[in-house]
């Protein structure tokens, strides 16, 4: 059966979805059933073997450095070459030539703030031999364009709907800044308009700042009146996730009006919970986990690492894993397709993972525009001309639009108030040299200790991580890596003067953030959490604001229980449903029975609930239901209304706090009264499981499709027909957990976010090494590797990684042999 499918698909025709009724189990059995296929490529100096494993994993071997990442690019878009089209869109801001004047914006904001600095200095940082490895690796993605560009029968049906040709790539693209998580900058801007609607001291209050407390003071420059224009508008634009409309679909294909009530409802919840992300109080919904324990800790003897990082659920899945075989490569792991290398994996000596680690990447400088010209601003007391490019944007149905883009000495001009002698530009750390997403994995996926480990990682400058270790020797460690400017005179939390009184007095060293070299307990975790010293020397460097503790103090609570350690235990921990808020909260409604019956008995089934957010409990039902009354309520009660727009909702901690030790804000008799609002929150949320549900309370379950699960959105969800939407999303299917438990599958009913991509590495066998990329590794509807993970990941169960080449031959489903041209 495996043939004929790969026969069909060789030959361009789509593989039915239909077919995954064969039993995964059945591909690792029929190892010498493995489907063949050669190739002649332009581009290639020797021959290289791409063995497709039963999972989708493509394991490449090659003779030359130049010919393994140029086979990983062509790999790559082999299995997501839609997702790379839309990369390269994004990237170049040639998003309005695809889909019309709403993008303009999107794609003035990508050319204001793409990279304009050396690009060969750019691709050496990454790798003294990063200028041939990137080359190589568009060169390769180039070469399966022009494959397909011969052979349109295989575009992936995405091309096909939209009547769409995919475009060469450049190196440029690979380098592009677009996709990274990259600052805070909204939300400074946030921050600053609830400084500016109240006062600092009543923002200090409401936000979780720490450690320390920053000043908050606006300098008497900054107009704050002006700080409520859209100033952001081009930098969001730019930032945001691409979304597909009817009208971008060749017609008989597009959605109608027929999307049933339920559907429209949960898309919409689902863009809710993603733009309530962008407030004060929400955004550290999306975090990660990693942690490493050294040999004393795991059953082997030899250090484990493990890591879950969790950013924004949906198909097709955004990491991939790859395993590289080449001359000084060996390494197996994963990272963003359109990248070459992998981010988080292992090399056979040391496995390593990452985390988001706060930097303070960017600031917002406002100017003093000359009054006859507002091309020029002041400048230590001096008139300045911005720089100008024009540049053209080709729009589709409509005229291509000739747009000017404007840079200060301190970055781009991102919005303009002549009429005020105003303009605002953003100074934005990434856009210097060696501050690509990820690309750093490169030097670091060739380190044979953890000091080389360290070194290499010291090039990694963008996201601000946390790096973990583990290696073969036995040492543990964790370096804290980011690219965080030096702010001699302020906290760089709100915005400044771009007069030159707020310079930027170069990068704190990367060896100088937090780290740890074998630590005494025997193990190291961070999920996003503060591990910033108290009296850190370089305070105005890094973040003030972090995920709230509880998926971390969850992990440190079970690795330092005493016990020893092996894979699977550590695949229960990434999964964990534990929720500490939950076993914080439950406890205050002891005694505080209610004369309502159904309360009452809501009352009941918290008290003898065992706090884990788990598919089919009813109490975990009800807990998540009270907790978000709870929530909403302190904040109500807490932040003034003239903030509540920029401030959101609390932080969980800060809302823990509030509850445990009740002041005068809940009332004359604070006690008393924070019952009351106990009771309050469990008769409202009662009444809201109730009517979503029913009156029975067996009904109220979590994990159910109306309440919590995890249905996977695809960029043309909205735009396309019942039919084909079907064949694009994955799910539903019910969920466990939810921001605050180790398994994070965020705080809305549908899991938007969170760990779809694991990774567990014991390193006494490296062909030990478990993994999971939810729905799968192919970002082609049409394939069997789409959605083949998906099953797996729902119901926490792992596939292994192989290394070595006999047990990958072991599990092989294709192998594609890749030959020089003649």
């Amino acid at each position: 059966m495996t043939t004929i499918l790969y026969v069909l698909r060789c030959f361009g025709a789509p593989i039915s979805r239909a077919l995954l009724l064969i039993p995964i189990g059945l591909w690792s059995s029929t190892a010498m059933a493995a489907d063949e296929q050669s190739l002649f490529l332009d581009g290639l100096e020797a021959p290289v073997e791409i063995l497709k494993d039963a999972w989708g994993v493509s394991h490449i071997y090659a003779e030359t450095e130049r010919d393994l990442f140029f086979a990983q690019g062509y790999n790559a878009a082999r299995d997501r070459l839609f997702q790379l089209e839309m990369w390269r869109r994004q990237a170049t801001g040639t998003m309005a030539e695809l889909m019309g004047e709403r993008m303009l914006d999107h794609d003035i904001g990508a050319r204001l703030m793409r990279f304009r600095g050396n690009l060969q200095q750019e691709m050496r940082h990454y790798h003294p031999r990063g200028d041939q490895i990137i080359p190589a690796f568009v060169a390769g993605i180039n070469a399966y364009i022009d494959h397909v560009l011969a052979n349109p029968s295989q575009l992936p049906l995405e091309f096909r709907l939209m009547e769409l040709e995919p475009q060469h790539w450049t190196p440029e693209i690979v380098i592009s800044r677009h996709q990274g998580l990259v600052g805070n900058i909204r939300e400074e801007l946030n921050l600053a308009r609830a400084v500016a609607r109240t006062d600092s001291e009543t923002v200090k209050e409401l936000i979780w700042f720490h450690p320390g407390e920053p000043e908050l003071s606006f300098d008497e420059f900054i107009d704050t009146e002006l700080l409520h224009d859209d100033i952001l508008r081009f930098y969001n634009a730019a930032r945001s996730s691409v979304s597909f409309l009817p009208q971008d679909i060749v017609a008989q294909y597009r959605a109608t009006d027929t999307a049933s009530r339920e559907q429209v409802v949960d898309r919409l919840n689902d863009q809710l919970a993603a733009a309530q992300t962008e407030v004060l109080g929400r955004n550290h919904d999306i975090g990660s986990n990693n942690w490493v324990v050294n040999g004393s800790l795991s059953e082997s003897g030899y250090p484990i690492m493990a890591n879950d990082p969790h950013r924004v659920a949906g198909a097709p899945a955004l990491r991939y894993f790859v395993h590289l075989h080449g001359p000084g490569w060996n390494i197996a792991g994963g990272g963003e397709p359109s990248l070459p290398g992998i981010s988080i994996g292992h090399n056979g000596f040391g496995a390593w993972g990452l985390t988001v680690f706060q930097v303070d990447s960017e600031d917002l400088y406002v100017y003093e525009t000359h009054p006859d010209d507002p091309n020029r601003y002041r400048y230590q007391g001096r008139w300045e001309t911005m720089r100008i490019e024009e540049t053209e944007i080709a729009v589709r149905g409509g005229a291509t639009r000739t747009v000017q883009l404007k840079f200060t000495r301190h970055g781009p001009v991102v919005h303009e108030r002549p009429d005020r002698q105003a303009a605002f530009a953003l100074r934005l750390a990434w856009l210097d040299i060696g501050a690509a997403p990820y690309l750093a994995g490169l030097r670091m996926s060739q380190a044979q200790s953890w000091e080389e480990f360290r070194e290499a990682a010291a090039y990694s400058r963008i996201p601000g991580e946390n790096f973990v270790w583990a290696d073969r020797d036995g040492n543990i460690g964790y370096q804290a890596v980011g690219v965080a400017p030096l702010r001699n005179n302020w906290d760089g939390l709100l915005p400044v003067p771009g007069d030159g009184r707020y310079e930027w007095d170069g990068y704190l060293p990367i060896m100088a953030l937090p780290n740890a070299t074998n630590p005494q307990q025997g193990f190291w975790n961070t999920s996003n959490e503060n591990l910033v010293p108290d009296n850190y020397p370089f305070r105005n460097a890094v973040g003030w604001t972090w995920t709230d503790p509880y998926r971390s103090s969850r992990v440190r609570e079970v690795l330092a229980s005493g016990r020893k350690f092996n894979l699977q235990d550590m695949a229960q921990l990434q999964n964990d449903s534990l929720s500490i808020p939950a076993r914080t909260l439950v406890p205050l409604l002891n005694g505080l029975e209610h004369s309502n019956s159904a309360v009452e008995g809501a009352r009941q089934q918290l008290m003898n609930w065992d706090y884990h957010m788990a598919i089919e409990s009813v109490g975990a039902g009800i807990y998540m239901a009270w907790e978000r009354e709870l929530r909403a309520r302190v904040s109500a009660l807490l932040i003034p209304e003239a903030v509540q727009d920029y401030i959101g909702l609390l932080q969980m901690k800060p809302t823990i706090d509030r509850l445990l030790s009740p002041d005068g804000r809940f009332g004359t008799n604070p006690t008393a009264d924070r019952n009351r609002l106990l009771h309050d929150a469990l008769m409202a949320a009662v009444d809201d499981l109730s009517e979503r549900f029913g009156n029975d309370m067996a009904d109220w379950q979590y994990g159910q499709e109306g309440y919590k699960h995890v249905r996977l959105r695809h960029p043309m969800s909205e735009a396309v027909n019942d039919e084909l939407r079907s064949s694009l999303e994955v799910g539903p299917a019910p969920r466990h957990g939810y921001s605050y438990t180790v398994s994070n599958t965020a705080y809305g009913d549908n899991q938007t976010s969170g760990g779809t991509f694991r990774m567990i590495v014991d390193t006494e066998d490296f062909d030990r090494t478990l993994a999971s990329n939810s729905p799968g590794q192919s970002g082609d509807p049409d394939s069997i590797f789409y959605d083949n993970l998906f099953d797996e990941w729902v119901d926490n169960r792992y596939f292994p990684l192989f290394y070595s080449r006999d047990k990958v031959e072991s599990v092989t489903a294709e192998r594609l042999r890749l030959m020089p041209g003649e």
